[in-house]
């Protein structure tokens, strides 16, 4: 017989990945997808707490890394998206066409973002000379200003960034956090004097988005986005991905080389130190709330939540046991309580009117780190109980009670990272070799759903093409890291320690 408080709770087993997600993130009260507009979920207080967590991982990163936080408006006038689409459909037309932007003039533009913003024609009952749009990102508002700031050499790098909200018009199926129309987006932008300072400035983003998703204890692919699949207004684009555990990946992160097309497009250059005028170099780093997404989905079990203890709005909750029977116990949990908040950790002491069992339940569906539990037996040998939210119970001694707590935070956090890499390493498997016939190709064995694939590959776009068409999957690019030894391209046979892999994205 099934646990009844379970099935009152309406948690779908995780194995129903699709129907057990959007369940668990209402159930855990992370958000709440009743607003009447579509893509658009009100954040409850638990749920922007830890997305609150997740942006200071980021800011403690920009602050270490010499990023300093602005603010720029939500509205952009339209003239100023004119100008961005014009340069991005001019990029395009450059890259397909195989020459450099520089040699092509464009007589018509393509629409670029303009079928995926909300636009404001009116202020009150007034219409706009010129419409404005909320932003779907800022690259246009930020390098208008950024073309005033830069004036000589000495005005770089200029390191910027904003955690702001951003609106596409999505219309595709909405899901919390992995497809949305209002965005909690983060934003890094910044100016260099040359080429070498962007690149170097791609290194540090790499960086920094390996230490966030260390700390979210999840696992990724990082990978050199395919030509195609690259923002036309970047040289070439990064990108870390999650494995989700029904096998589709999700993009979390992005930083994207601009060299400098954006500059020449806003006129942003400066002088050096010699007195000659040059273009800037620029680069962009991207995430939003997909990486809670990525929490969720990855560490969740049948129970609820499991919060990684870096992102945790409580870390420990504190449980007092059988306090109507002895005086002292709300007061030496209440000890217990200022020690722990004294070293930094998140607590909350939930002293509620109820049942031991009801507070464990509604603590494992939010999926704190570490419960701790504080008796009259407890007190009396001067020890507490400790149960970890990834499954194990012992006792600690009081004398001992900040060492303990951290170390079990620690224990959380590797036992997070050991589970999602095992779900990481059962999802990515190997290719099964291509097979030419008369037909065409096919592959010698059947691929599975739900699988991310990896191969040896350093065929050209037709080649990729074709790899697309016959597996139904999206390519990835080229993963970072690389196979040791050379192996055969999987299509032309050439060796190659080039690693590519092929997903379903989200």
């Amino acid at each position: 017989m099934g646990n009844p408080r379970k099935a009152k709770r309406g948690i779908p087993p995780k194995s129903e990945f699709n129907s057990w997600y959007p369940s668990i993130v209402e159930i855990a009260d992370l958000v709440d997808k009743r607003y009447p507009i579509k893509g658009m979920d009100v954040w409850k207080p638990y749920g922007l707490r830890a997305m609150s967590l997740i942006d200071s991982l980021t800011r403690n990163q920009m602050s270490m890394t010499d990023h300093h936080e602005h603010r720029f408006p939500l509205l952009v006038p339209e003239n100023l998206l004119d100008k961005e689409n014009k340069l991005v459909s001019r990029l395009k037309a450059a890259r397909e066409a195989g020459v450099d932007p520089s040699e092509l003039r464009m007589d018509e533009e393509d629409s670029g973002f303009k079928k995926e913003v909300y636009w404001v024609t009116h202020g009150g009952e007034n219409e706009l000379d010129s419409p404005m749009f909320l932003r779907p990102t800022s690259e246009t508002p930020m390098y208008t200003m950024f073309s005033l700031w830069v004036r000589s050499h000495t005005d770089l790098p200029l390191k910027t960034f904003q955690i702001v909200n951003t609106f596409r018009y999505e219309t595709k199926q909405t899901r919390s956090f992995i497809r949305v129309r209002e965005i909690h987006f983060f934003e890094a932008h910044t100016v260099h004097a040359d080429e070498q300072g962007a690149t170097e400035q791609i290194s540090e983003d790499a960086h920094m988005v390996q230490s966030i998703l260390h700390d979210l204890c999840l696992p990724n692919l990082v990978s050199k986005r395919p030509v195609w699949d690259t923002f036309p207004g970047a040289w070439y684009t990064m990108a870390a991905d999650v494995v989700m555990p029904n096998g589709r990946t999700l993009q979390v992160a992005t930083y994207h080389h601009y060299r400098d097309q954006w500059a020449k497009s806003f006129d942003l250059k400066y002088e050096d130190s010699n007195g000659e005028t040059k273009f800037c170099h620029q680069t962009t780093f991207g995430m939003s709330e997909r990486l809670l997404g990525s929490v969720v989905g990855m560490h969740g079990d049948d129970q609820g939540l499991i919060m990684p203890p870096a992102i945790a709005p409580f870390q420990v909750v504190l449980l007092p046991i059988a306090a109507h029977i002895r005086d002292d116990v709300m007061s030496e949990i209440s000890l217990v309580d200022e020690r722990l908040s004294k070293i930094g950790i998140r607590t909350h002491l939930d002293d509620r009117d109820v049942r031991p069992g009801v507070k464990h339940f509604d603590w494992e569906i939010k999926g704190i780190p570490i419960r701790l539990e504080l008796g009259p037996r407890d007190i009396d040998s001067g020890s507490f109980v400790v149960t970890e939210r990834t499954g194990k119970k012992y006792e600690a001694n009081l004398a001992n009670l900040e060492e303990s707590i951290v170390s079990a935070l620690d224990s959380v956090s590797n036992e997070l990272r050991t589970r999602a890499n095992e779900v990481f390493n059962s999802l990515v498997v190997e290719l099964p070799d291509i097979i030419k016939s008369d037909d065409g190709y096919e592959f010698s064995s059947p691929l599975n759903d739900g699988t991310v694939y990896s191969f040896p590959f350093c065929g050209n776009d037709s080649d990729a093409e074709v790899l697309e068409k016959l597996s139904g999957l999206t390519m990835l690019g080229e993963c970072v890291e690389k196979y040791s030894v050379p192996r055969n391209c999987i299509i032309s046979g050439k060796p190659t320690t080039s690693k590519h892999h092929m997903a379903r994205m989200y």
